[in-house]
């Protein structure tokens, strides 16, 4: 990282790079202070006008965080944060699709056995699921 920012001295993208430190160092020591049942569902985000902006899952955790904003603010100006506010957003998550799961076959001894069954149990429920079942070769 020291090589990064040797680089990027003295460029344009060296605003970019301090920013990306104080970022990191804000949500190192946040790592530190939150319980560690919350650390993978909060993430320290935006710290700007004396606000930490703190991003969650869902709306539980949120919750669970704003009952403890009073020891985290405190414990966050200990470790040398120069702040007054916390704020809880919840960041909504976008979920992968599912993946397609193929449809179950059954060997050709199995279906063979299958529709000998389900013709003795013919009219009956059992049957007819048994027959549907023989057809998934």
């Amino acid at each position: 990282m020291q090589l990064i920012n040797a680089i990027l001295k003295g460029t344009a993208l060296s605003k970019l790079a301090d920013r990306a430190q104080e970022l990191t160092s804000t949500q190192k020591i946040w790592n530190e202070i939150v319980p560690s049942q919350l650390k993978q569902y909060a993430l320290a985000g935006n710290f700007e006008h004396k606000r930490l902006t703190v991003h969650v899952e869902n709306g539980a955790i949120a919750a669970k965080i704003k009952l403890l904003l009073p020891s985290l603010l405190t414990k966050l100006q200990k470790q040398g944060l120069e702040i007054t506010s916390i704020r809880v957003q919840v960041q909504v998550q976008s979920k992968e699709d599912k993946p397609i799961k193929p449809p179950r076959r059954v060997s050709d001894n199995a279906s063979k056995n299958l529709k000998s069954l389900a013709k003795q149990l013919e009219g009956s429920e059992l049957g007819e699921a048994l027959n549907r079942l023989s057809k998934r070769t």
